[in-house]
């Protein structure tokens, strides 16, 4: 008979942060151990609050499923030698099924003969083996950080108070540092008791009676209705972040919304700094209008019930008075500070030992930003902008205010820069250059502010990328991956006539100038043009497939408009234009006899065939206008103009031998078509499509 089974390990608080991923792992590793074991179960629901993981799964089997299973093993030809003595192979067959090689068995299969091993096995009892695993399942969990505690050598990520273990109404009974298994949980911390769990079916509601709301699924749903029903109340918009929403959730146990005021002469302060200090010190959610303007109000999510909840919110209020008025400090006193001399402070603060302080890197986000603005032939007024822009970008790093709240840097320098009398593009681009700060945020709205970004991001991996700092695998510390995703994201949104090689040049080569490198600038160009390449087939990857980005990316993707470009209307092309499969066929044909050519320039003179001379001309016709075309990245118009060729290709292959005994005629043959691949592979390689 199966039998629901039930764990719980009660904790000291755990950081919000770290609970939902340590309660989807404490479910995979119990379902995992019962497929393993051959367990049949029904579903398996996790729980998680500040003080406990637990893992429900029903209907767990009472004994594992028999063996009885026929398994097939190395060929006969493998297996025996020529005397019919057993082979290494057959042997470790053998071991690993826990058999002796007299009891193989040989079946013929697709006429070989295989030798076949039968397995049959009584399944052991879940009473005999789930304590163990459930040990096991516990002291195997890793964690972001751990601690030890007493005299203890295990390490968790919180000391384990005690612990719940139940098959059906039976415990199911283990140790670890000192804590005994039992039926008896905890309550939430103030309002609740201990309580025992007579099966696990009746956990939740338990809980539930000691004030502890176990499904995050309800918490959160109990948080947002008791939010919206808030808001519709008051008339207001109460500004909900998804990931604030998150960590809320798993600092309470049973969620009670509640409201507070502040001095609405607060609301001299820059509304992004409010929010910040309310969100990032007192997890409360700020209270907008309908015009988006923050309110002198804030909603925050108490661990208790309704009681008393005015004495409560007059508390969070007192501290929030505390923490604003902070804010207005640093506020006031960094307006008190010159921008040239918080910009003279960089001086003073190293970015990375082995590449210099945060004043040089300014100097060459500066230098960078120029050349980019003269690569694009940027206005002289502009021009003057860009370099005013890029000479203060990084000066509100020294303020007090972005010292105490370091996701306001831009946000304070846009203010501050305003303040002190910087025109509206120059302040506006501090802010931008820091955009987009991670995937799905915009790029910057201004060219000024869109230079300075790309200037900044591509001189962190350049300095990176000279000292050895490249990104493998996971570890990425300085978010390289990140900002040059961002890069890219700028030239295709803004559609900016830079290319990637262009910023590559002129950033090594300012590099080159003002540093000693410590690795070749050829290796750090290659290595750059292969990052930025996965950058790109990641975009593209989102949209196309996967060997249309294959055969596109070939092509060259240093313009990132044109790729992009490029593989829309190749995709397009692919899967809409009826019969395109014979055009990539004609191009294919093209391409695999051009790679025979030795180089030789094509000699009209040598032409004895039609095909020759009609295939010649039928190029001359197309040739300029589709690099024109290219070019204006009209690339739809390109690829239609390039099928064009297609009748005299086919035509030309139908009707000419190419690999002709006369070797001057041969060479010309494939002179002709190396003209007409070159062309082709400007646009994509077809050989990778799938057709």
């Amino acid at each position: 008979m199966a039998k629901d089974l039930l764990l719980e390990i009660g904790l000291e608080e755990v950081p919000a942060r770290f609970l939902r991923a340590a309660m989807n792992q404490l479910r995979d590793k119990t379902v995992k151990w019962l497929d393993d074991s051959r367990l049949a179960h029904g579903e398996a629901k996790a729980f998680a609050t500040p003080r406990r993981l637990a893992v429900w799964v029903k209907d767990v089997a009472e004994k594992q499923e028999d063996i009885n299973e026929e398994v097939k093993g190395p060929s006969r030809k493998i297996a025996q030698d020529e005397n019919g003595n057993w082979s290494k192979a057959a042997l470790g067959f053998a071991r690993s099924q826990g058999v002796t090689p007299e009891e193989f068995t040989f079946r013929e299969i697709g006429g070989v003969e295989y030798i076949h091993a039968r397995k049959s096995s009584i399944g052991t009892s879940t009473d005999a083996i789930v304590a163990e695993a459930l040990q096991n399942i516990i002291t195997s969990m890793n964690f972001p950080k751990n601690m030890r505690w007493g005299a203890y050598d295990f390490r968790f990520v919180r000391p384990i108070r005690w612990m719940v273990a139940l098959w059906g109404h039976d415990v199911i009974d283990f140790e670890i540092t000192g804590v005994q298994t039992g039926r008896v949980t905890r309550g939430h911390r103030f309002l609740g008791t201990e309580t025992e769990i007579a099966e696990p079916t009746l956990y939740m509601e338990a809980l539930r009676e000691q004030h502890v709301i176990a499904d995050v699924e309800e918490r959160q749903a109990m948080i947002s209705a008791q939010i919206a029903h808030l808001a519709a109340e008051q008339k207001w918009n109460i500004d909900v972040k998804e990931d604030l929403l998150e960590e809320v959730l798993f600092l309470v146990e049973t969620p009670t919304v509640l409201y507070g005021t502040f001095d609405p002469a607060f609301l001299n302060i820059p509304q992004d700094v409010l929010i910040t200090s309310m969100r990032e010190h007192q997890r409360y959610f700020p209270v907008l209008d309908n015009e988006g303007q923050l309110l002198p109000y804030f909603v925050t999510v108490r661990n208790g019930d309704s009681r008393s909840l005015d004495v409560i919110a007059r508390g969070n209020e007192k501290v929030l008075r505390a923490r604003l008025s902070d804010a207005k400090f640093f506020y006031e006193e960094d307006q008190k500070i010159k921008i040239e001399d918080a910009v003279a402070k960089l001086d003073n603060i190293v970015f990375h030992e082995e590449i210099g302080t945060l004043g040089e890197k300014v100097r060459r986000i500066r230098q960078i930003a120029d050349q980019l603005g003269a690569a694009l032939q940027v206005p002289a007024e502009q021009a003057v902008n860009i370099s005013r822009a890029a000479d203060i970008s990084k000066f509100d790093l020294v303020t007090q205010m972005v010292y105490e709240f370091p996701e306001l840097q831009g946000v304070m320098g846009e203010d501050y820069a305003r303040k002190a009398g910087e025109n509206e593009e120059v302040a506006r681009a501090v802010f931008e250059h820091y955009q987009p700060r991670f995937a799905g945020e915009a790029a910057p709205a201004s060219l000024t502010g869109s230079l300075i970004s790309i200037a900044d991001k591509i001189d962190t991996i350049v300095a990176c990328f000279s000292i050895g700092i490249i990104p493998t695998g996971s570890q990425d510390p300085y978010a390289l991956r990140r900002q040059a995703a961002g890069i890219v994201q700028i030239l295709l949104e803004r559609g900016l006539a830079l290319t990637l090689e262009q910023i590559f040049d002129i950033t090594l080569n300012i590099h080159e100038n003002l540093r000693n490198m410590k690795r070749s600038s050829d290796i750090i160009r290659i290595e750059l043009n292969e990052f930025f390449g996965l950058r790109v087939k990641k975009l593209l990857s989102e949209t196309l497939r996967y060997d249309v980005v294959d055969a596109v990316i070939s092509a060259g993707f240093s313009h990132i408009g044109s790729v992009v470009s490029r593989g829309n209307d190749l995709m397009k092309a692919v899967t809409e234009v009826p019969d395109f499969k014979l055009i990539i066929e004609s191009f294919e044909r093209v391409s695999n006899l051009a790679a025979k050519s030795a180089g030789a320039v094509v000699n009209p003179a040598l032409f004895s065939e039609a095909g020759e001379t009609e295939l010649f001309a039928a190029w001359e016709t197309v040739s300029t206008p589709y690099h024109n075309l290219l070019a204006d990245n009209r690339t739809g118009e390109a690829l239609n103009l390039l099928a064009t060729l297609r009748p005299a290709i086919t035509s030309f292959f139908d009707h000419i031998m190419v690999m002709v005994d006369d070797a001057a005629v041969r060479e010309n043959r494939l002179a002709l078509l190396t003209l007409i691949d070159r062309d082709i592979k400007q646009y994509a390689d077809f050989s990778k499509l799938v057709k």
